[in-house]
């Protein structure tokens, strides 16, 4: 997300003018009313909604358009840490952009932001351990101001690891026009968020939540490109399970469903980072494995086979439903010199395995000598 190190004065676009933001002494309220006359005068600039807005839209990243709002209010409010907390697709929180952020406070962070979205107005507190509205929280003195564009999308959280001696507020003047200036900010990270999650749709498959045929193609072409200029191998997996048919006969078509998403998370537990895992369509899954030779794509092949047929299926229904898996395994440039060789070798080397007898592994053998 954002850069969680030590915390450095920020310098806002260029244009905007001199940061409010001074060396960090006494509290953050005392801080904050003494930045304020400053700040007011350069909340009055025409350039700085100019430099806001050009700093945000200079890139479509989620993270950078946050990254982006964060710096320039952190070149502006002097506080120790920074925090830009969004709601993801799912109406999680989560950081978007953090400064000096310890991992242990990210959950209270969440609360602060939760409480902003909820009650749409800005948040202060000068001891956020004494706060019935977040608790439990460390000692923290804490400004967040809404994140809100078309509809309510997080907070902006700026904080100390310390109380103070009064709840650090913003005049009245200085937070309607925060509010104005952070309003077209918000759309701006908004659009990059949905944009961002439409893009994952349509290249991730609706139940699995794995990546999805049109992705595993796009996938193996990109990685076969890298691997011919690198001379580096890559391998395919083509897994299909054995007696699937039996489960959507036998339990529903909605005990199978899950069936197919208990496999994917055998799969992803079976994959490297680097690896990408996918539902090819049905009950066929594919492995891409980067820079792995035919060796290491038969060690990952028997870890998949094993896990698959260790594991009782729709356990959480109380039933013990056991499903095996036939693979078959290919190397660039060991059997096939394209992309489309490639998943062609292994989806044949599959069908060996169904053709004696299912639950097994075969690897692809090298094309036949030209005469």
């Amino acid at each position: 997300m954002g850069d969680r190190g030590h915390l450095k004065t920020q310098h806002p676009a260029r244009g905007a003018g001199r940061p409010v933001a001074c060396a960090l002494r006494s509290d953050l309220a005392a801080r904050l009313r003494d930045a304020q006359p400053a700040l007011r005068s350069l909340l009055r600039r025409r350039s700085v909604l100019s430099d806001l807005l050009k700093a945000v839209n200079a890139t479509l990243d989620p993270s950078g358009v946050a990254e982006a709002i964060l710096a320039q209010f952190a070149g502006w409010i002097p506080a120790a840490s920074w925090a830009a907390v969004v709601t993801d697709g799912a109406g999680q929180p989560a950081l978007a952009a953090a400064r000096n952020v310890p991992a242990a406070f990210e959950p209270v962070l969440h609360r602060v932001a939760a409480w902003v979205m909820r009650h749409g107005e800005p948040f202060s507190s000068a001891d956020l351990s004494a706060d019935r509205r977040t608790a439990p929280a460390p000692v923290l003195s804490v400004l967040a101001i809404p994140l809100a564009g078309p509809h309510p999308l997080g907070a902006l959280v700026a904080f100390d690891e310390a109380a103070s001696s009064r709840d650090p507020r913003l005049a009245p003047a200085v937070e309607r026009a925060m509010l104005d200036l952070l309003e077209p900010a918000a759309v701006a990270l908004d659009s990059s968020m949905r944009l961002q999650r439409a893009e994952a749709l349509s290249v991730t498959d609706d139940l699995t939540r794995l990546y999805n045929s049109r992705y595993l193609n796009e996938a193996l072409r990109r990685e076969a490109k890298r691997a011919s200029r690198s001379a580096r191998p890559l391998s395919l997996l083509f897994i299909d399970l054995d007696g699937f048919k039996a489960v959507n006969d036998r339990h529903g078509h909605l005990a199978g469903s899950q069936a197919l998403v208990e496999t994917a998370g055998l799969l992803r537990d079976s994959a490297r980072e680097t690896d990408i895992v996918a539902r090819f369509g049905g009950d066929e899954f594919a492995l891409v494995l980067p820079d792995t030779h035919a060796a290491g794509a038969l060690l990952v092949a028997r870890r998949v086979r094993e896990r698959i047929a260790g594991h009782r299926f729709l356990a959480s229904d109380g039933l013990d439903v056991r499903l095996t898996a036939s693979v078959g395994a290919a190397t660039l440039p060991d059997v096939a010199v394209t992309p489309e060789g490639l998943l062609h070798a292994a989806d044949s080397a599959m069908y060996r395995v169904k053709d004696r007898g299912k639950d097994g592994i075969e690897t692809a053998r090298p094309p036949p000598p030209e005469e």
